[in-house]
């Protein structure tokens, strides 16, 4: 009786997996299809016959290369900035007991149901004031200038459960407050550190309405995400285009996140751990 409560309950989930993944399979397979198999039979997960030629349109024809590499700055730019800032607040909140503690904590949290739209116009007037409209630097400092609650929570959480002999122990030996840090807690942060990049590079990498706002009038600027834009025609749309874009824009978030899953998982355990 166990072992067929089981199967079902593995049969059902496998079912649910299937339901979930299949709009990312249905992109993958797109991206190899002809346009008139895309019609004729697009459902299907297997093309009839592999071409290639999507993404090569995708990647010549709507200057993915450059898109690509607008991307990677963006995101590893906003991620160390990110990584800087959140890490060093959440040293602050973990280690250290303060006046109106409490207070900056529920002003933090409360900042989360904020909604981010009601931040575009004042991000987009802060960053034209710097004569930073148009450019990657804008669009970075855009990205990264979020509160990222969430970031700062996980450090102040995990710096608050390391033992304070081994803080003791460096400022005996001389170290200052950013000594401290960087040669002794961030190096034991590697399981958040590797969970906020997982996290940050994801939604730097997919991130639509800042770098679209920003970047109007400068298409060699534009991230990935926006550059999608471009397969999207005012008569005619591309769609095994945009499905071989939407393939290639994927592939760093998975490469990734198989990379870093280990720490991804460690971080948030050991951040809620009792």
């Amino acid at each position: 009786m166990v072992i067929f409560r089981k199967s079902i309950f593995y049969v059902i989930m496998s079912v649910f997996c299937l339901i979930w993944i299949y709009p990312f399979l249905w992109m993958v397979s797109a991206s190899f299809k002809s346009q008139n198999e895309f019609f004729t039979n697009g459902l299907s997960l297997i093309p009839e016959s592999f071409t290639f030629e999507n993404i090569i349109r995708a990647w010549n024809e709507a200057n993915f290369e450059q898109y690509f590499i607008n991307s990677v700055v963006i995101t590893v730019g906003t991620i160390v900035i990110v990584l800087f800032t959140t890490a060093t607040c959440g040293y602050a909140l973990g280690r250290y007991d303060f006046k109106g503690k409490k207070v900056v904590y529920l002003l933090l949290i409360a900042s989360m149901f904020v909604p981010m739209e009601f931040a575009i116009i004042p991000i987009y007037d802060l960053i034209k004031a710097m004569g930073l409209m148009n450019t990657r630097l804008g669009v970075i400092l855009a990205e990264s200038g979020g509160n990222h609650i969430i970031f700062i929570l996980l450090f102040a959480t995990f710096f608050a459960k390391i033992p304070k002999e081994l803080e003791e122990a460096a400022v005996m030996d001389g170290s200052g407050f950013f000594r401290t840090f960087f040669t002794v807690m961030l190096p034991l942060s590697k399981p958040v550190v590797g969970s906020v990049v997982i996290m940050q590079f994801i939604w730097s990498w997919n991130s639509f309405l800042l770098p679209l706002i920003l970047t109007l009038n400068e298409p060699d600027a534009r991230p990935l995400s926006v550059g999608l834009y471009a397969l999207r025609g005012e008569n005619i749309v591309d769609w095994t285009g945009i499905a071989a874009g939407g393939t290639i824009a994927i592939l760093p978030i998975i490469v990734i996140f198989l990379l870093l899953q280990r720490y991804f998982v460690d971080g948030i355990a050991g951040s809620v751990k009792g």
